[in-house]
C-alpha cells in the first residue's frame, strides 16, 4: 500500500502563499492535492509535540485549505484484517495504522491512527471520499474488557452529546472529501466504535450490520505505561506540563534553577498531573484549571474551583440581583457565596468541564431567584418631584422677523434638467452646450462619472423625435456606426450611423420627476445649496465651510431656511451625497470647519428658542465627528448597505424594517451572523449557528413586531462589499448598545481623568462649568446600567439627567454645543433603551406599559419646541396611574381617552414635520438628483428616528388591552345600518365628498374630520378617526342611512384595505361590526338607482324668501316667513322650560336682508363679481366657492341696517357693539358677512347639490344672541342615535364653546347616556380626548338660520356657520384637573341636569329633540333646539 500523507499539529496557520494545489497519485491520504512549498519527512519513530486542538481547519481561503506551519510525511506499512468485524489491528511496532473501508461503491472511509508517545495523545484521522457535506460520526469509546460505550473527556469541536450514551461529531467538508480528527487522552480507553450517518440522505453506514471498531495502540511498546503504583500512567500533553512547571516555580519564589533542577521540576510537574488523573480528574479538566490560572498538586487541589468560574458565577448573582452597587466588603461576600454555589454543584458529581459549560450557557443553579419576572430590589435613582407645567415650551405662531428668501432667477426646463443630470453623474461635467431652435432648445451634456464618458441630450421640442448620430475619429465629416455595447435602448443601427428615439419624461428618464415649484420652501436658499453642491463634494471640510455660510443665510429665513439646511445635511449623513472626491484633507481641517458650523448652530439655538428643535436635528446629522447621532446612524446606514450592495428585498428588507421599528442587542448578533455567513461563502449553516449560539432562534426572529422570516440570499459578487459594510455597521450597532457614543459625550462635558481611572474618577481636565452637582452621579449610574436587561431604572436615570441639563440648555454658555451633544446622546440612549425594553413588556401589566409611556412622553417633551400638548398628555397619564392604583372602575375608559389624545398629539407633530420638511426634501432632492425612493420617505424616516415612533408602538401595545378591560370592542358604531357594497380606500373623506360613485361603495377613509359630506353612492364609511357621535358627518350618516363606524384595531383596518374592490356585506351589532366577502352579483342585484342619490329625497323645492322691509326684528316678531326654525324654536322656549333653565334673549336679521344689501348701489361691484363666479361654480368649477366667500366680505352696510339692528338690540337689553367704538361695530359687521358667506362653503354647496336644491333659492337669516362665556357646551339627542332607543337620552359635552363639538376639531367629547325613567343615574360612555377648547369673553354671536335647514327628508342643520364677534381663544385642555373628569359628584350633578333639560324640552315639543346648550358656573343655558333627525 502506498505511503499516506498525514497532517500534523502546528502552532499557527501559514500564509496563503505557502499553499498550492497539487494532484498526487503517490500520496492519496487526507491531504492529497494540498502540499506546502516547504515540508519535512520523518521516520516512523519521529516524536512531535502536539496541540490539543484538531489539526483540520474549517475555514477556507480561495478554495485552499488553511494548513498548519509544520507538515510531516510519515510512511506506514499496510495492515490486514483481524476478526469478523471491522477491526483496525494494532501493529504495535508502528506509530501509525491505516485501513480503508468501502461504504457504498462510491464513497470510501479511510482511518489513520497515530499512537500516543510521551506528551502526545492517540490520534485518529478519518477521511470519507465522494461524501456529502452533512456527514456525522456517531461514536463512543470502549474501556478495557468492557462492552458498553464510555464518552471520552476530550472531544472535537462541534461534538454533541447524544442522550448521554454516545457522541455525534460532524465531518469537515473539503473538496470531494470529508475529514475528522479525534484525539484520545483518556488512559482507560482501549478502542473506539462508530457508525456514519449521512443527514441529507438519512442513510446509516455500518460494517456488516455492526459498528466499526478501532483498537488503539498505547505508549512506545504498544501497551499502557505503568508507574510505581502499577496503574497505567497517562500521557500528559507537554504544554500542560510546562504550565504546571511554571506554576511550581512561581510558588517557590521564582528561584534560579540549574539545568538538572529544571529537569527535575519538569518531571515533578508531570508526576503531579499524572497523580491528578489517577484520582479521576480528566485531561480536559486539568487543561481548563491550568488555563484559569490555578495549579495542581499536593494531592488535595483536584477539586479547587478556578477563580474565573467563581467570577462568572458572581456576575450572574449580581446581574440577577439587578446589578446593585455593592460595597467592597459586600463584593467579597458575594464572591465567597458564588464559590459555595459552585462547590455545591461539584458535590453532586458534576465535572469542572461540565460546570464550565453550564456557566457559559447560563444554565446554573443560583441562590438568587431566576429572572423570570421583573427582579426585586432593583437599584434606582431618586427622582425629584417637579411641576411639569414649568417644562412647557410654547411658541404659538413662530412669528419671527425673517428675511424673505430671494427668489432664484427662473430657469428653463432644460436648465433644471441639466442640473439634475449633472447631479446624477456626480457633477463631473466635461462639456455642456445648449443649441437654440427658435423658441426651442437642445441640451448636450458630456460627463465623466467614474472615468466613463456619458453623452446626454435633452430637448423641449414636441415628440416623437429621433436622433440620427454616429461617431468620428478624425474629422466631423467622418461617420462610423457606434459599437453594439454602447447603443441606448431602442436604437436602430444603420450602415454608417444610428437612429435613437428620445424618451418622454423629465431629464429623459421616466423614473425622474420634475423639480416642482418649491412652494412651502426657502426656494432661493435651496437653489444656492444646489449651485454649491459640486464644490461641497470635494471633502467634508468644504461641505462644512459652505454649510456655515449658507446657515448664516438660513438663520435669517426662519424655520423654512433651517429646514433646507437640515434636509441637505441629512442627505449628506445618509450618503445620498458624495463625501469626498479625490481631495486630500487633514482631519484637523475637517474638525475646524465642523467647529465653525456647530458654533453657528449653537448661536442660533440661543437666539431663536422657537427653532431649537430643528437646530437639534441639524446638529444630530452633523455630530461631533461628522457622523451624527449614532442611534440615528443605525437607521441611516442600513439603507446605505442595502443601496450599495443591491440587497433591498427579502431578509435584508425585513431586518431594515425591524431596525426602523426598534433596534435591540439582537441586531448585533444578526449583523455578526450575516458577516460570518458572507465569510463562509454563504454557508447557511454558519449563519444559523451564529444566531442560535447567541440565543437568537428562528422563533425569536419571528417574534419581533417587524418579523424576520426570510433567510439571507446573496450572490458571490456581493460578498466583499457586504463584509466591508456590515463590519463597519457592526461597530455602529455595538456603539449604540454599549453606550459608547454616550460615554464620549459624557467625557467631553464632565472632563476626562488624567489618572486613567473610570470616567468618573481621577483629576478632571476641561470639565464644563455650571453643571448640576447631581449630574455626575446620574451619569455614573447610567453608564453602570447601560446594558441592563430591565431598562426601567436606566430610563429614569437618563430622564433625570436630561432634566438636570435642561437649565443649562436654556441659557447662553460658551460650551453650549457640548451640552447639546450630551443631551442628544441621552435622548438617543432613551430611544435605544425603550426599543430594548419592548421585550420586557411582552407580558407586562397595563400599569407598567403606562409607566413606560410616561417616560417616553417626558423624553419627547424635552426634545420638542411646542410641547404644551405633550405635557398635558403626560399629566393625563399620571392621573391614569393614580386611577389605576385606586382600582377605579372607570380607569381603563379614562386611559383610552388619554391614549386617543396622545395619538392625536403624535399625528399633529408628524403633520408639522411633513409640512416643514417634505417640500424642501422633494425640491432640493430633485435639484441634487437624490434617489426618488429616499425622497418619498424622507419625513417618515425623520419621524421614525425619534421618540414619537417608540411612543406610537407603546400606544399600539396598550390600546387592545384597554379596550378589553373597558369592554369597548374593536368598533364604535355611530350609524348602525346593514349594507352591501364594493370597498374603496381613500386618504381623506373631504377629498371625495363631491364625488358620485356609480355603484354601492364602502369607503375606508383614513381621515374623517367631522364636517364633511358623504358622497353619492356611498353606503358605508369606515375610519380609524374618531369624529363625535353628534358631529355633522355623523348626523348626515344617520339621516342618509349610511353605515358609519370607527375602527380601533389596525389589523382589522389593514384587512379591510386589502379587500379593495371586493364586495362585502356589513352588519353592525350592539357592540361590534361584522363584515364578510360576498359575490359581486349580490351587490349588483341588490343595487338601487344611485343616480337618484342614496337615502335622500331628491328635488326638494325651497320657497325663496323676499325682503319684507325690515333689516332687524325682535323675538316677538319671529315667524316662518321671516326667519328659520332655529330662531323660532329658541323664542318658543322662553317661559316654557323650567325656571332653572336659562334661555338667552335674541334678535335677528330676517330673510332677504342679504339680497337687499347686495342690491344696493354701494355693493354693485360685489354683486356682479358674485354673479359671474356663481355661473362658473354651476359649471363645475368648485374652486370659485372660496373666491365668492372672500368677495362677500367686501360688502358695505347700509346705514338703515345699522340703525335698526342697534335699536332692536338695545330694546332687548343686549349690548350694542358700536358703543365701544366704530372698530367694534366693524367686527360685528364682518361676523354677519361671514355667516352670509357660509352659503357658499363647500360642505353646504355639495349637500344642497346632492339633494337637487336650487342654490339660488337658499336664503340666510341671522340669529343674534349674547354669547355665554361657557365653562362647558353640550349637545343632547333625546333618543339614543346609535341604538334608536327612545327610552335613553344621549349627550356629549366639551370644555369651552360648542364649536369644538360640532365643528372639525379632532378628538372626542365626553359622552353619556341615561334612562328617562331615572335621569339621576348617568352612565359615562367615553371620556374626552379633545386637546383644544375654545373660550371667549362676553360677546355677541351671529348664528346662521337658513330656509334650507330641518326640511322633511333633508337635514341641513350644521351646514352653515355661526360666527362670534370676537375671536375665540384656543386653549390646551388639562383634563387631569377638570372637575367634570376628576370630581365624581360634580360630574353626576352636571350631567344629570343636562339630561333633565333634554327630557323637559322633548316633553314640551312632544317629539325627539336635538338640543344645544352651555354650562356656566353650574347654570344650564339652552341656545337652540330642533327636531332630532
Amino acid at each position: 500500500m502506498h505511503g499516506q500523507c498525514l497532517l500534523q499539529s502546528a502552532i499557527s496557520r501559514p500564509p496563503s502563499s505557502l499553499v498550492e494545489k497539487h494532484h498526487s497519485r503517490e500520496y492519496p491520504g487526507p491531504t492529497a492535492g494540498l502540499v506546502p512549498h516547504s515540508i519535512s519527512t520523518g521516520v516512523s519513530n519521529l516524536s512531535l509535540r502536539r496541540s490539543s486542538k484538531s489539526i483540520l481547519y474549517s475555514k477556507f481561503l480561495d478554495n485552499g485549505l488553511l494548513l498548519p506551519n509544520k507538515i510531516c510525511f510519515k510512511v506506514t506499512p499496510t495492515v490486514g484484517w483481524l476478526g469478523p468485524r471491522a477491526v483496525l489491528a494494532s501493529d504495535l511496532a508502528a506509530s501509525e495504522l491505516v485501513e480503508k473501508f468501502d461504504l457504498d461503491g462510491q464513497s470510501q472511509l479511510q482511518v489513520n491512527v497515530v499512537k500516543s508517545t510521551a506528551g502526545s495523545p492517540t490520534t485518529i484521522h478519518l477521511q470519507v471520499t465522494n461524501s456529502n457535506p452533512s456527514l456525522i460520526l456517531h461514536w463512543g469509546a470502549v474501556n478495557y474488557d468492557k462492552k458498553n460505550w464510555i464518552l471520552p473527556s476530550h472531544r472535537p469541536n462541534g461534538t454533541q452529546d447524544y442522550k448521554k450514551r454516545a457522541l455525534r461529531t460532524p465531518f469537515t467538508k473539503s473538496g470531494e472529501s470529508s475529514f475528522l480528527t479525534i484525539e484520545i487522552l483518556d488512559t482507560n480507553i482501549s478502542a473506539i466504535e462508530f457508525i456514519l450517518y449521512d443527514q441529507s440522505r438519512e442513510k446509516w453506514f455500518k460494517y456488516e450490520g455492526q459498528n466499526f471498531h478501532i483498537d488503539l495502540p498505547r505508549g512506545d511498546s504498544g501497551t499502557p505505561q505503568k508507574g510505581d503504583s502499577g496503574k497505567p500512567q497517562v500521557s500528559i500533553p507537554e504544554e500542560l506540563v510546562q504550565i504546571q512547571a511554571y506554576l511550581r516555580w512561581e510558588r517557590r519564589g521564582k528561584q534560579i534553577y540549574t539545568p538538572e533542577q529544571e529537569k527535575e521540576e519538569y518531571e515533578a510537574a508531570r508526576k503531579e498531573l499524572q497523580d491528578e488523573v489517577a484520582k479521576g480528574l480528566s485531561i480536559n479538566d486539568i487543561r481548563e484549571k491550568l488555563q484559569g490560572g490555578g495549579s495542581l498538586g499536593d494531592g488535595s487541589l483536584s477539586m479547587k474551583i478556578p477563580d474565573d468560574l467563581i467570577q462568572v458565577q458572581s456576575y450572574i448573582r449580581w446581574e440577577t440581583a439587578g446589578k446593585p452597587n455593592y460595597s467592597q466588603e459586600k463584593q467579597l461576600q458575594e464572591f465567597e457565596e458564588a464559590r459555595k454555589d459552585l462547590e455545591n454543584e461539584l458535590s453532586k458529581g458534576i465535572s469542572l468541564a461540565d460546570l464550565r459549560k453550564k456557566l457559559q450557557s447560563g444554565d446554573t443553579q443560583k441562590k438568587a431567584p431566576d429572572r423570570i419576572g421583573k427582579p426585586k430590589n432593583i437599584q434606582r435613582i431618586h427622582r425629584k418631584k417637579r411641576d411639569i407645567l414649568q417644562m412647557i415650551n410654547k411658541f404659538p405662531d413662530k412669528k419671527e422677523n425673517i428675511k424673505v428668501s430671494v427668489e432664484p432667477e427662473k430657469r428653463s426646463a432644460l436648465a433644471l434638467c441639466s442640473q439634475v443630470m449633472e447631479a446624477l453623474d456626480g457633477g463631473s461635467v466635461l462639456q455642456k452646450k445648449i443649441f437654440k431652435f427658435g423658441d426651442k432648445e437642445l441640451l448636450v451634456l458630456i460627463t465623466n462619472p467614474r472615468g466613463k464618458v456619458h453623452v446626454r441630450l435633452a430637448t423641449d421640442m414636441e415628440g416623437p423625435l429621433t436622433l440620427h448620430w454616429g461617431l468620428s475619429k478624425h474629422s466631423a465629416r467622418e461617420w462610423t456606426p457606434p459599437p453594439l455595447d454602447i447603443l441606448p435602448e431602442g436604437s436602430n443601427l444603420l450602415q454608417l450611423a444610428c437612429d435613437t428615439p428620445f424618451k418622454e419624461g423629465f431629464a429623459g428618464d421616466a423614473s425622474l420627476k420634475a423639480v416642482g415649484d418649491g412652494i412651502g420652501t426657502a426656494k432661493g436658499l435651496l437653489h444656492a445649496i444646489a449651485e454649491q453642491e459640486s464644490e461641497a463634494e470635494r471633502s467634508l471640510m468644504h461641505r462644512f465651510n459652505i454649510a456655515t455660510g449658507l446657515t448664516k443665510r438660513a438663520k435669517d429665513e426662519g424655520e423654512l431656511g433651517l429646514a433646507g439646511i437640515l434636509v441637505w445635511m441629512r442627505f449628506m449623513a445618509t450618503r445620498q451625497l458624495t463625501w469626498n472626491k479625490n481631495y486630500n484633507v487633514k482631519p484637523r481641517e475637517i474638525s475646524a470647519a465642523q467647529d465653525r458650523l456647530t458654533d453657528l448652530l449653537q448661536q442660533i439655538f440661543t437666539e431663536q428658542p422657537h427653532n431649537r428643535e430643528i437646530v437639534r436635528l441639524i446638529m444630530s446629522t452633523v455630530g461631533r465627528g461628522g457622523q451624527g447621532d449614532v442611534g440615528q446612524r443605525i437607521r441611516d446606514e442600513i439603507l446605505v448597505i442595502q443601496r450599495n450592495n443591491e440587497c433591498k428585498g427579502g431578509m435584508m428588507e425585513e431586518w431594515h424594517q425591524k431596525l426602523h421599528n426598534n433596534t435591540s442587542p439582537d441586531d448585533v448578533v444578526i449583523c455578526q451572523a450575516l458577516i460570518d455567513y458572507a465569510k463562509s461563502d454563504f454557508n447557511m449553516d454558519v449563519y444559523w449557528n451564529t444566531l442560535i449560539s447567541n440565543g437568537v432562534t428562528k422563533e425569536r426572529l419571528g417574534s419581533y413586531d417587524r418579523k424576520i422570516c426570510s433567510e439571507p440570499r446573496f450572490s458571490h459578487d456581493q460578498k466583499y462589499g457586504l463584509i466591508r459594510d456590515l463590519t463597519a455597521y457592526l461597530r455602529t450597532l455595538k456603539a449604540v448598545h454599549s453606550g459608547a457614543d454616550l460615554e464620549s459625550a459624557i467625557a467631553t462635558c464632565m472632563g476626562y481623568s488624567a489618572e486613567g481611572r473610570g470616567f468618573m474618577g481621577g483629576v478632571r481636565i476641561h470639565p464644563i462649568s455650571g453643571l448640576s452637582s447631581e449630574l455626575p452621579g446620574l451619569l455614573q449610574f447610567i453608564m453602570e446600567h447601560i446594558e441592563d436587561k430591565w431598562v426601567g431604572p436606566l430610563l429614569e436615570g437618563l430622564l433625570e439627567a436630561r432634566f438636570e441639563l435642561r437649565s443649562n440648555l436654556l441659557k447662553p454658555h460658551d460650551r453650549l454645543k457640548d451640552i447639546i451633544f450630551l443631551d442628544l446622546a441621552l435622548d438617543s440612549t432613551v430611544r435605544t433603551a425603550i426599543e430594548r425594553g419592548f421585550e420586557e413588556l411582552n407580558n407586562a401589566q397595563p400599569s407598567e406599559i403606562i409607566y413606560f409611556i410616561t417616560m417616553v412622553l417626558e423624553n419627547l417633551s424635552l426634545s420638542s419646541d411646542n410641547n404644551e400638548e405633550i405635557i398635558y398628555c403626560l399629566k393625563d397619564w399620571h392621573h391614569t396611574i393614580d386611577l389605576c392604583k385606586s382600582k377605579s372602575d372607570q380607569w381603563a375608559l379614562y386611559a383610552k381617552a388619554v391614549l386617543d389624545r396622545t395619538r392625536l398629539a403624535l399625528t399633529e407633530k408628524a403633520e408639522h414635520y411633513q409640512k416643514v420638511l417634505q417640500p424642501s426634501a422633494e425640491y432640493l432632492g430633485g435639484l441634487l438628483g437624490v434617489d426618488q425612493s429616499a425622497l418619498s420617505i424622507f419625513t417618515e424616516e425623520m419621524i421614525r428616528a425619534g421618540s414619537a415612533a417608540s411612543l406610537s408602538l407603546l400606544l399600539n401595545r396598550l390600546d387592545p388591552v384597554l379596550r378589553n378591560i373597558a369592554h369597548l370592542g374593536s368598533w364604535q358604531v355611530i350609524s348602525p345600518v346593514e349594507v352591501r357594497g364594493f370597498v374603496i380606500t381613500v386618504d381623506e373623506l373631504a377629498k371625495v365628498q363631491n364625488e358620485v360613485y356609480g355603484q354601492k361603495t364602502i369607503l375606508v377613509a383614513n381621515r374623517v374630520k367631522g364636517e364633511e359630506e358623504i358622497p353619492d353612492g356611498v353606503v358605508a364609511v369606515l375610519t380609524p378617526d374618531m369624529p363625535d357621535v353628534l358631529s355633522h358627518v355623523s348626523v348626515r350618516a344617520r339621516n342618509s342611512k349610511v353605515c358609519f363606524a370607527t375602527c380601533f384595531d389596525p389589523n382589522i383596518l389593514d384587512d379591510l384595505r386589502a379587500k379593495e374592490g371586493k364586495a362585502l356585506s356589513i352588519r353592525p351589532t350592539s357592540s361590534d361590526l361584522v363584515y364578510n366577502e360576498i359575490k359581486v352579483n349580490e351587490v349588483l342585484d341588490d343595487s338601487e338607482n344611485l343616480s337618484q342619490g342614496h337615502g335622500v329625497s331628491q328635488g326638494i323645492a325651497l320657497k325663496k324668501k323676499k325682503f319684507n322691509g325690515k333689516y332687524a326684528i325682535s323675538a316677538d316678531e319671529f315667524s316662518d316667513e321671516l326667519i328659520g326654525a332655529k330662531s323660532r324654536n329658541i323664542a318658543y322656549l322662553r317661559g316654557k322650560v323650567p325656571s332653572w333653565v336659562r334661555v338667552p334673549v335674541s334678535v335677528a336679521l330676517p330673510f332677504g336682508v342679504f339680497e337687499k344689501v347686495l342690491s344696493e348701489d354701494m355693493n354693485k361691484g360685489v354683486a356682479e363679481k358674485i354673479e359671474a363666479l356663481d355661473k362658473l361654480v354651476a359649471k363645475g368649477d368648485f374652486s370659485k366657492l372660496h373666491k365668492i366667500r372672500e368677495i362677500v366680505l367686501q360688502m358695505n352696510a347700509p346705514s338703515q341696517l345699522v340703525g335698526e339692528l342697534k335699536d332692536k338690540m338695545q330694546r332687548a337689553n343686549m349690548p350694542w357693539p358700536g358703543e365701544e367704538g366704530e372698530e367694534r361695530w366693524l367686527q360685528a359687521w364682518m361676523a354677519i358677512k361671514r355667516v352670509w358667506a357660509s352659503k357658499w362653503n363647500e360642505r353646504a354647496y355639495f349637500s344642497t347639490r346632492k339633494a337637487k336644491i336650487d342654490h339660488s333659492d337658499l336664503c340666510m337669516a341671522v340669529l343674534v344672541q349674547e354669547i355665554i362665556s361657557a365653562d362647558y357646551a353640550f349637545v343632547i339627542h333625546t333618543t339614543n342615535p346609535s341604538t334608536g332607543d327612545s327610552s335613553e337620552i344621549y349627550a356629549e359635552i366639551v370644555k369651552g364653546l360648542g364649536e369644538t363639538l360640532v365643528g372639525a376639531y379632532p378628538g372626542r367629547a365626553m359622552s353619556f347616556v341615561t334612562k328617562k325613567s331615572d335621569l339621576n343615574q348617568v352612565k359615562v360612555l367615553g371620556y374626552p380626548s379633545k386637546p383644544i377648547g375654545l373660550f371667549i369673553r362676553q360677546s355677541i354671536i351671529f348664528r346662521s338660520d337658513s330656509n334650507g335647514e330641518d326640511l322633511e327628508g333633508y337635514a341641513g342643520a350644521g351646514l352653515y356657520d355661526s360666527v362670534p364677534m370676537d375671536e375665540e381663544e384656543k386653549r390646551t385642555i388639562d383634563y387631569s384637573s377638570d372637575p367634570l373628569v376628576v370630581d365624581h359628584n360634580f360630574r353626576r350633578s352636571i350631567l344629570s341636569k343636562i339630561a333633565q333639560v333634554g327630557h323637559a324640552i322633548e316633553e314640551l315639543y312632544g317629539s325627539p329633540q336635538d338640543v344645544e346648550g352651555v354650562v356656566k358656573d353650574g347654570e344650564i343655558y339652552v341656545v337652540q333646539t330642533r327636531p332630532q333627525m
